[in-house]
């Protein structure tokens, strides 16, 4: 059984043929050209599928089907995008429109959703039944698998855990909250505390290869070891994504919490000390129910993958 993955970006569409072992046959990918309109968006991603198959010398009566990931509020029951601000789309039968185009059927979701499922099947949390990925960009992202199945919530508008309070009455967030998880523990609130903690400390030694334009999330982590004003950006960081992930945990009780986007490239930097506070602060500790917290594999091509996997799921 051969599966096409669509990610959509708000910058560009990566497209994937794989198997329902994960083997890949061939990628590909566009820009998005949002601005153009959602027409002409399926137009672009109905030619790269084209382009997909032929390149690969696969046939559309070996596929089982189009997944698509995609930003912003999904309803995947019907195909619909209910709303994405990025993509400039709104109601739109984005399923259909795809199939009208391909003569193949297609299955939409969220693209956190999406990314979460392809680390459930094919990436770090393959080995278990129960996975939960935070994305820690622009903003908090997540999805959530549980007995190795997508779960989206009432009419597919769950799971936005970013937007989950751990500091009351805190930082206004766009959502209209105040103190939400995204507030404190995105890629961009990361680089809002260094910023605010180097103008506060002129002294630090992060000024000797940063100005406060081009700090980004990176920049405490590559001072921390000896700049005790980056290591205090860290810890604190590390303190709000730990609240973050044990309230999720405490609710769904996953096997491993898997952490995607940039600033988990830091690696056991992160994870390490985050797996003490997970492990300390966790409901009735780590005995009976242990919650790992690990990075994830799969990178920019968790999305595709898991976008596909909607039909191995099914």
């Amino acid at each position: 059984m051969k599966i096409i993955g669509i990610d959509i970006g708000g910058t560009g569409v990566k497209g994937v043929i794989i198997d329902e072992k994960g083997e890949v046959y061939v990628k590909d990918s566009i820009p998005t050209e949002a601005e153009k309109g959602a027409d002409n968006l399926v137009k672009n991603i109905a030619a790269m599928i084209e382009n997909m198959l032929s390149a690969s010398d696969i046939s559309k009566s070996e596929v089982a089907g189009v997944g698509v990931g995609c930003p912003g509020l999904i309803d995947s029951r019907h195909g619909t995008v209910v709303f994405a601000g990025n993509l400039y789309i709104k109601d739109y039968p984005l399923s259909s429109e795809i199939s009208k185009r391909t003569g193949l059927s297609a299955r939409i979701t969220n693209d956190a959703n999406a990314a979460a499922l392809g680390e459930a099947r094919f990436g770090a949390g393959r080995k278990y039944e129960d996975s939960i990925l935070v994305t820690l960009g622009t903003g908090v992202g997540g999805g959530i698998v549980i007995g190795g199945r997508l779960f989206e919530g009432g009419s597919s508008a769950g799971t936005e855990i970013g937007h989950t309070v751990i500091v009351e009455n805190g930082i206004k967030c766009t959502c209209g909250r105040r103190g939400c998880f995204e507030r404190y523990a995105s890629a961009r609130a990361l680089t809002a505390q260094t910023r605010a903690a180097m103008v506060k400390n002129p002294g630090s030694p992060m000024w000797k290869t940063y100005d406060k334009n081009s700090v980004c999330g990176k920049t405490p982590f590559d001072y921390m070891d000896d700049d005790p004003v980056a290591k205090s950006v860290v810890d604190g960081y590390i303190k709000h994504l730990a609240c973050g992930i044990v309230n999720v945990a405490n609710v769904f009780r996953p096997q491993v919490v898997m952490l995607g986007g940039g600033v988990s490239e830091q690696g056991e930097r992160l994870t390490k000390p985050l797996q003490e506070i997970v492990d300390r602060e966790i409901f009735v500790g780590t005995e009976y129910a242990p919650v790992k917290v690990v990075k994830a594999t799969l990178g920019s091509d968790a999305g595709a993958f898991g976008a596909a996997s909607l039909w191995i799921e099914n």
